[in-house]
């Protein structure tokens, strides 16, 4: 019988005692904590252009330290962050420091053996905004299957999540799986990366319920309460912190034929269609470095655009509702991707009976209820109110 052993080691600051309040320090900041965890081992940076100690991007600043970086492992968008969604990543070399890079988005989304063969930890260091198909949670999932099944440690650089100070929408179905609907968690989960990764662990979500190896490098000076304004975007369709905001809510549009702003300079922060009668906002999608083909690609969208105000955070289902009501005769409304984002099935069929939000989200609280209860014990930093 094979024994898997298990280590978890969370290095966590102390309280400060002090009235005011620690200043923000991020996980990848906090070096005095892992470099000596990286002596005389063979790293691998799973990072992109947000993972960065104040403007010197991490790889820089390990390769400067003399951490011997073996690869750099690039998600969805790349190493830099400049491909658009979806796009095939290539392998390729740094120019700066000669690393290799190697994709772990596309056809390749989980390191391989041979990929870690001259590995022995793995860094994790990627922003997240908080929501269950943002992918780059489903990138973390698969590189600690990978390295648990292949020996290796994975160290875990904790960020903000900027949507972290509320939990919101329906729980995933057990009998749907995608890269954007990986585990049993609501749209909004409001966890860290670091405690997202306690939380696959601990529930036994990794392939056979194997145990990966991880050091969680947490954060000071910041809580479930903190608002967060990102220094650099995370992706080039969330560009702004109000489209972060709004992302929970007009995400599942695209999981319909109305248009999200794809091939505008705003996307998250519009919402429109050729036929909706209600636009007080026009836009014509065009392809730019975000989008090769946006939906709606060259036609006029009348709809409504959302920059013009700071969103609150929150789930909301309003604006899909009110599309639905006025476009439901005139399209096809929903596409089968409306399942795979909201985690559902439930969700079409009961926006299509004409169900309120309120009585639609009123099916998701004894699930959410389930998940609060569980979220508690994977976090490492203070509860929202």
């Amino acid at each position: 019988m094979i024994r898997i052993l298990f280590t978890l080691l969370i290095l966590f600051p102390l309280l400060s005692c002090q009235s005011q309040p620690a200043p923000l320090k991020l996980g990848a900041e906090r070096t005095d904590s892992y470099l000596p965890m990286l002596e005389g081992k063979r790293v691998a940076l799973v990072v992109n252009q947000t993972s960065t100690i104040g403007t010197t991007h991490l790889v820089d600043s390990l390769y400067d330290l003399g951490v011997n970086i073996t690869k750099v492992m690039a998600p969805e968008h790349g190493f830099r962050g400049e491909a658009p969604d979806g796009e095939k990543i290539d392998d390729s070399k740094d120019s700066r420091t000669g690393i290799p890079i190697v994709s772990i988005y596309g056809k390749t989304k989980k390191p391989s053996s041979e990929m870690l063969e001259d590995v022995d930890v793995l860094i994790f260091d990627i922003q997240d905004v908080g929501i269950r198909f943002y992918t780059f949670i489903s990138t973390m999932h698969y590189v600690m299957e990978a390295a648990a099944e292949n020996g290796k440690e994975v160290i875990i650089l904790d960020r903000p999540n900027p949507n972290g100070m509320y939990v919101d929408g329906p729980v995933k179905d057990a009998d749907i799986s995608a890269f954007v609907a990986m585990h049993p968690i609501p749209i909004v989960h409001g966890l860290t990366v670091g405690e997202l990764a306690l939380m696959i662990n601990g529930e036994g979500w990794l392939e056979g319920g194997i145990q990966s190896k991880i050091t969680v490098i947490s954060m000071t000076g910041w809580d479930h309460n903190s608002t967060y304004s990102l220094p650099i975007s995370p992706s080039p369709n969330l560009p702004t912190d109000n489209a972060i905001t709004l992302y929970p809510s007009l995400g599942l549009f695209e999981g319909t034929v109305v248009s999200v702003g794809r091939g505008t300079d705003f996307p998250f922060e519009v919402i429109g269609h050729p036929a909706y009668s209600k636009g007080d906002f026009s836009f014509t999608p065009k392809p730019n470095q975000g989008s090769k083909y946006p939906p709606m690609e060259g036609e006029l969208c009348k709809g409504k655009y959302f920059g013009e105000t700071p969103a609150k955070p929150g789930l909301t289902l309003k604006y899909l509702l009110d599309y639905h009501e006025d476009l439901k005769d005139d399209t096809t409304f929903f596409r089968s991707y409306i399942n795979l984002l909201s985690g559902t099935k439930d969700f079409k069929t009961q926006v299509e009976a004409g169900m309120s939000e309120a009585e639609i989200k009123a099916t998701w609280q004894p699930g959410l209820d389930q998940y609060k209860a569980m979220r508690k014990k994977y976090l490492l930093y203070p509860d929202f109110d």
